[in-house]
């Protein structure tokens, strides 16, 4: 059995957590490698972070001292596999330090611009390069999508793509006939909500043409014009049901730097239950989306256009449905993308 430390930045209520370590934990324990996953910042703190309240001192003191247990174990595994970041501010040349076992990095956002801009910006002169460090460090690095894969590559030629996917046999196609009210949907975090702006314009400009719901899940919805909104909280149990009920699900982003290292995972979540989808022409939206399951826009008119189409051709919709439910089963699926890591761990670990 090949033991392996998985070394998460957040619990299991970040998405990141369970799709990119956490659902691949049975299907590795069934080849023979046994992933045990160790977070540093639990789900109170993300519930807190999303919140807008600061998490206590005294659990992030313990937290940061049960890091530190866990790495003084990590002689008991083969590798390590560290997702994001060991801790937030540490120098990228410590993190390698305190790793002694050949470890795998994965990420499947832009973390390189963590402390270059924005509010940590000003850790940039200690700090700006972290993520570079640590990618050359790594026996092998896991990018989320083709972007990230091409940043990474500037350090580390063992650099594999590993899309951030879903287990399509948990995400399963379930339409129940047609809604009574055109229904756009979207699921994210509170983190990713404020993208919704863009679609402010192109939502209430349908809205003056007839009824239009949109149904946002996990986030805060914009008031839009002459369109009712829906705000439901995330549960695990209940997300694959509600996405069966959007008409479309839509994924809005900016044309930048971050968004650019994007995984478009919800909208491989909408496709695996055979919804047709709509996003932003950008990043890896146009390597998931092709013409036969959905549509890109990039302007609020494109965002009209397309919208207006999916919501007037209910046959186009199934159709774009249904191709997008093979896509995902062929190139972003659990059990299509579980051999592409074993063979990254094997390869590390010399266990081939």
């Amino acid at each position: 059995m090949i033991k392996v430390l998985g070394l998460a930045l957040y619990g299991p209520l970040a998405a990141s957590t369970r799709y990119r370590l956490g659902q691949y934990v049975p299907g590795l324990a069934s080849q023979g490698i046994d992933l045990q996953i160790c977070h540093l910042l639990g789900d109170d703190y993300l519930r807190r972070r999303f919140r807008g309240s600061a998490p206590p001192i005294v659990a992030m003191l313990q937290a940061g001292l049960a890091r530190f247990a866990d790495l003084r174990r990590q002689e008991k595994y083969d590798a390590a596999i560290l997702h994001c970041e060991l801790f937030p501010l540490m120098p990228g040349w410590l993190e390698c330090a305190l790793i002694r076992q050949p470890y795998i990095y994965d990420f499947d956002d832009a973390f390189y611009l963590k402390y270059r801009s924005g509010r940590l910006g000003i850790a940039k002169p200690l700090l700006g390069n972290k993520f570079d460090t640590v990618m050359a460090g790594a026996a092998a690095v896991t990018a989320g999508n083709q972007v990230l894969g091409e940043y990474a590559r500037q350090y580390n030629t063992n650099t594999n793509y590993l899309p951030t996917v879903v287990d399509t046999a948990r995400y399963l196609p379930a339409r129940n006939g047609r809604n009574d009210m055109f229904t756009v949907g979207w699921i994210g975090s509170p983190s990713t909500a404020p993208y919704l702006a863009a679609l402010v314009g192109p939502l209430s400009t349908l809205g003056v043409e007839g009824p239009v719901q949109l149904l946002v899940i996990g986030g805060k919805a914009p008031v839009i014009p002459n369109v009712t909104v829906v705000e439901i909280d995330w549960q695990e149990q209940t997300e694959v049901e509600l996405i069966n009920t959007f008409d479309v699900g839509v994924m809005p982003l900016p044309d930048d730097d971050w968004a650019r290292g994007k995984c478009a995972f919800k909208l491989i979540q909408y496709m695996a239950c055979a919804v047709p989808v709509i996003a932003s022409r950008v990043g890896a939206n146009v390597d998931v989306v092709n013409d036969e399951c959905g549509l890109l826009a990039g302007t609020s008119d494109e965002w009209v256009e397309a919208l207006r189409m999916l919501r007037d051709r209910s046959g186009k919709r199934t159709e774009m449905g249904q191709a997008g439910r093979e896509r995902v089963v062929q190139h972003y699926s659990l059990s299509r993308n579980l051999p592409l890591l074993e063979a990254v761990i094997r390869k590390v670990t010399n266990k081939g």
